[in-house]
C-alpha cells in the first residue's frame, strides 16, 4: 500500500462497545469515544459529549493528545452538512459528521452505535443501565435507518466510507458490515474501486429529491438547538423526507464484492 489510510474509529456506549479494549491502536489515525465511552480505552483522541452530560461522566484528565469535543466544537460543523433536523439529533451522527468535516478520513468504523435495546432487563450500555438515547420521541429520530443513509450518502460524497465493526445480528446502521480482523483488506485500491462502481448503486433522482425537500423546508437552526423551534418543525414532513433517504441506495452488496 502506497498511502496510509485516514481511519477513524467511532466508540459508542453498546455492550459490545468493549470488544475495541484491545484493538490495535496503529489501525486508526484516531479513535473519538462519544459519552462515556473514554472509559473502555485509554488513548482515545477525542471525547464529544452533549451540552447535558453531567460532570462525573466527563474524563477527569488529558494527555497531550486528547481533546473535548462540546457543542462549541460540532453544531459548525454539523451545520456544514445541513444541521442537525436533517442528520439527526443523536451522538452517533453527530460524532460522524464532526469527523468528516475535522478530521477529513478515508473510512469511518463504528462500534457500540447499533442503537438496538433490550426490554428483558439486560444491560443497555457497557457500565450497565443507561437512557435510550436515539429511542426517545424527537422529531429529527424518526427513522435511524434513514438518517443512516444520509449520513453514508455525505461520507460518500467527501470520498468516506462508512463501516460498522459490529457483529450484531441487528442494527440501526445501514452501513456495510465488516469484522475488525478483515480491516486489512480495506486499502487504497479497494477504495478506489468501490468510489469507482458505487455510482451506479445511487438512485440520483431520489438523491435529489430529497435534498430539494431539505431545502425547501428549510429546517435549519444555526445554533443546533433545533428543540427550541419545535413549532416550526412538521413531524410528519420529516418522515416524508425521511422515506427518499430510506431508499436512495442499496450498498451492501456491492461493497460486500470489494471486501472479499
Amino acid at each position: 500500500m502506497n498511502k496510509k489510510l485516514n481511519i477513524v474509529l467511532i466508540i459508542g456506549s453498546a455492550p459490545d462497545a468493549v470488544k475495541a479494549t484491545d484493538w490495535e491502536k496503529a489501525n486508526f489515525s484516531h479513535i473519538i469515544a462519544i459519552n462515556n465511552a473514554w472509559r473502555i480505552r485509554k488513548d482515545w483522541d477525542f471525547c464529544i459529549h452533549p451540552e447535558d452530560l453531567p460532570d462525573d461522566n466527563k474524563p477527569s484528565s488529558l494527555s497531550h493528545h486528547q481533546s473535548i469535543i462540546t457543542a462549541s466544537d460540532y453544531v459548525k460543523v454539523q451545520n456544514s452538512f445541513g444541521g442537525f433536523v436533517y442528520a439527526g439529533g443523536t451522538m452517533a451522527f453527530t460524532a460522524a459528521y464532526w469527523a468528516l468535516g475535522a478530521l477529513k478520513p478515508d473510512v469511518i468504523g463504528f462500534i457500540g452505535c447499533d442503537m438496538i435495546y433490550t426490554t428483558n432487563g439486560e444491560a443497555t450500555h457497557f457500565y450497565g443501565t443507561g437512557q435510550a438515547d436515539p429511542l426517545r420521541q424527537d422529531v429529527t429520530l424518526q427513522s435511524l435507518e434513514a438518517k443512516s443513509n444520509r449520513l453514508f450518502y455525505n461520507a460518500h460524497e467527501q470520498g468516506c466510507v462508512c463501516l460498522n465493526f459490529s457483529s450484531l445480528n441487528q442494527t440501526r446502521l445501514t452501513f456495510p458490515k465488516l469484522d475488525f480482523e478483515k480491516l486489512a483488506v480495506i486499502n487504497v485500491e479497494k477504495l478506489e474501486y468501490y468510489f469507482k462502481h458505487y455510482s451506479g448503486n445511487l438512485n440520483d433522482e431520489i438523491i435529489d429529491q430529497a435534498q430539494k425537500v431539505e431545502s425547501d423546508l428549510g429546517y435549519y437552526f444555526s445554533s443546533g438547538r433545533y428543540w427550541e423551534h419545535l413549532d416550526e418543525i412538521c413531524a410528519t414532513k420529516l418522515l416524508q423526507l425521511d422515506k427518499l433517504w430510506a431508499k436512495c441506495f442499496g450498498h451492501q452488496n456491492l461493497y460486500n464484492s470489494v471486501t472479499k
